[in-house]
């Protein structure tokens, strides 16, 4: 029980299962810079009421599930998407669409996957892999971030699909329900769309934690961790933001990256020089989350302990807040100029 699925390994999880689900089915333009800008990846929150690992959870991305979501309903795909109560009835479905040659999506906890680095192991629930078949009494996995395919037992595949605490996956599965084809006008608007919505979620988004105000708030909460946590507190907590930006998939820097990415394949499709401009824009700021990262990292270990190394880190993050509203500001003006 076994499709024939090329592997492709990507930078980011859900990046790579989208494109990797979408080659399957003959849609090979799609990159995952592409992707990602379509699927309106980047995103920044911080919710200071919600504990991942005891520290404030933070993410640099939108929620789990929505790029894959926003790419195929943007590109006019019709998709499946299941959740499940039942570990059994989970399995069940999962092989039901193996016997019909349909490899599927999966959100899974990356703490029992037995492939992954043990530094790399800990309590997080929205990493995504393919289930492309079973033989020989184990599962046939594509995880994207891997350089080959693996094998999981049974076991081991239900106790990573049903993964307690914070986004549990729930046996989820996710794949594209027809195979359809995809012009370039359709990805041309795509990538329209896409900025529009991302625009809206950096820059528009009302809440004060979201977005680049979400930068902001971030920042001034970094002014008082040393008063009013003390510095080990405040050290774990700047290792977290530091761990969501560097360690999940690609985080903060490297989602800059591969947004850049996407404006230069951009053009591609919509030759207009100003993506191409703005993409060195998001390099910069790539580049300036993976400072801050450092000046984090040294607080964390100790090496930087004063209020001022505080300040300065509140300081790079506003900055770079700065620098992202102005560049999806003017991103958003192209898109109205092409639609």
């Amino acid at each position: 029980m076994k499709v024939e699925f090329k592997h492709i390994q990507s930078a980011h999880c859900e990046n790579g299962v989208t494109v990797n689900l979408l080659h399957y089915y003959g849609i090979e333009q799609l990159t995952e810079p592409l992707v990602f800008g379509i699927g309106s990846g980047i995103f920044f929150i911080y919710i200071p009421f919600l504990q991942v690992n005891n520290a404030p959870a933070i993410s640099y991305r939108s929620a789990p599930g929505t790029i894959f979501s926003r790419t195929c309903k943007a590109l006019d795909i019709p998709l499946v998407r299941k959740k499940f109560r039942s570990p059994q009835k989970a399995e069940q479905e999962l092989l039901e669409c193996l016997r019909a040659g349909q490899p599927v999506g999966c959100q899974v906890g990356v703490y029992f996957l037995p492939y992954f680095p043990r530094e790399y192991r800990f309590h997080f629930n929205a990493h995504n892999l393919v289930v492309y078949g079973k033989e020989n009494g184990h599962y046939l996995i594509s995880d994207p971030v891997m350089e080959t395919t693996t094998r999981l037992t049974p076991y081991e595949l239900e106790r990573v699909r049903f993964a307690k605490g914070t986004f549990s996956p729930k046996g989820q599965l996710y794949y594209p329900r027809e195979r359809k084809a995809v012009s370039r006008e359709q990805i041309a608007r795509a990538i329209i769309k896409g900025i529009r919505r991302t625009h809206w979620d950096m820059v528009k988004i009302p809440l004060p934690f979201m977005g680049v105000n979400g930068i902001r708030f971030t920042a001034r909460k970094i002014r008082k961790w040393r008063g009013q946590l003390g510095l080990k507190k405040a050290g774990a907590y700047l290792a977290q933001l530091v761990r969501m930006q560097e360690e999940i998939g690609t985080g903060g820097g490297g989602f800059r990256f591969i947004y850049a990415a996407f404006l230069q394949q951009a053009y591609q499709y919509i030759p207009d020089e100003d993506f191409i401009r703005l993409s060195e824009r998001f390099t910069q700021a790539g580049d300036n989350w993976r400072a801050a990262a450092v000046q984090a990292a040294g607080i964390y270990k100790g090496r930087l302990t004063q209020q001022s190394d505080f300040n300065h880190m509140a300081d790079m993050l506003e900055a770079i807040a700065d620098l992202e509203k102005q560049a999806f500001t003017e991103l958003k003006k192209i898109a109205n100029k092409h639609e």
